[in-house]
Parts: structure tokens; sequence; C-alpha cells
């Protein structure tokens, strides 16, 4: 899918900067999770739990579905204790 047609497709699940509904279909629900992967966590940089939380917290109240959406999709990955976070390469 094109780049910007990807972009204009998820700027439509936010209003006013918070992600208003986390889609249900899988490929949309993607879309999603590599944009906020892309745009809230830098490549090579590593995060704490509670970093990734209040990041995620800038978009949505539910943090913590987020947070395991993103590593269960692979857009992040989790230290074996989960104590530190890193954008997926």
């Amino acid at each position: 899918m094109d780049d910007t047609r990807n972009r204009r497709g998820v700027e439509t699940l936010f209003s006013g900067g918070r992600l208003i509904a986390v889609p249900r279909k899988a490929d949309r629900r993607t879309q999603l999770l590599e944009h906020l992967a892309t745009t809230l966590f830098a490549a090579g940089e590593e995060y704490t739990e509670k970093e990734v939380n209040a990041r995620l917290g800038q978009v949505h109240d539910d943090h913590a579905a987020l947070r395991r959406y993103l590593v269960i999709g692979g857009q992040l990955t989790r230290t074996r204790d989960g104590a530190a976070y890193r954008r997926a390469a």
C-alpha cells in the first residue's frame, strides 16, 4: 500500500491527536500499530515500560492494550523480563 494512502487512512482513526478506536480488522490494526511504532518510538532507542506507557497514553487511555498489540504484532520487542522495549527493525 502507498505510504501517503496509508497515512491518510490512519489519520481517520484520530481526533484531536487522540486515537478514537482501535480497529478490529487485522490489516487496519497493523497499519495503526506501524504508525504508532514509527511516530512514538525512535529506532535504536530503549524504553522502560513506564516510558512506553507514557508515550502510548498520549494517544489512548488503554496504553496497556496498545503496548500488548505492539509486542504481539512485532512492532516493539521486549526483553525477557519486560524491563525494556525497543522498536523492531
